[in-house]
């Protein structure tokens, strides 16, 4: 929680200390994300010519949901850094746009379709496409699809609360990644 209140923080900073030219930068949360047991998210993004911008984002969710029987629970906790670039072929926070990241999260997810619970480290990058509408002066709205392909590290558990490793090592992955239905602040 303090890695993203960090982030939030350093992003508010950097935007309250420049001048706020006409759409150089935004902030965003991607409303799908707090439907996935709750991961709070933020990206920021400043835009550095008519068609290219770049961004920070994080995702955090500290959340197990406990259940009457000791032995269930269920959980997607993760903390998620992302770095990356979009490329606007009209022009930045409006329209279609294709997208870049790198990324590194941290997770443990259990329960959801079995006991066994999994918790690692992934490192990797993402390709992502979508289309920016604007609402108004300051609000857009965006919908995207992305996918990321990268290391996974990991521990496999035989449940939530036991702690008895059943796997561990280490893989190549490819997930998807967001579906975003975001809601953008533009300074």
């Amino acid at each position: 929680m303090k890695r993203f209140h960090l982030l939030l923080s350093a992003l508010i900073l950097i935007a309250a200390s420049h001048r706020a030219d006409a759409q150089k930068f935004t902030l965003s949360t991607n409303v799908l994300d707090y439907a996935c047991l709750g991961t709070m998210n933020l990206e920021g993004s400043y835009s550095l010519s008519r068609r290219w911008s770049l961004s920070l984002g994080a995702k955090y969710n500290p959340f197990t949901f406990r259940s009457s029987e000791p032995r269930r629970q269920l959980q997607l906790r993760q903390h998620s850094y992302s770095a990356g670039v979009r490329m606007w072929p009209w022009h930045t926070s409006s329209g279609w746009w294709f997208a870049g990241k790198a990324r590194y999260q941290g997770y443990n997810m259990g329960g959801i379709v079995s006991q066994a619970t999994r918790e690692g480290d992934r490192v990797g990058a993402g390709l992502y496409a979508g289309y920016t509408h604007m609402l108004g002066p300051h609000f857009n709205l965006e919908f995207g699809l992305g996918a990321w392909a990268g290391m996974d590290w990991y521990d496999i558990y035989a449940c939530q609360v036991c702690g008895l490793t059943i796997d561990s090592g280490k893989g190549l992955f490819v997930l998807p990644d967001d579906i975003m239905l975001a809601l953008v602040y533009v300074f």
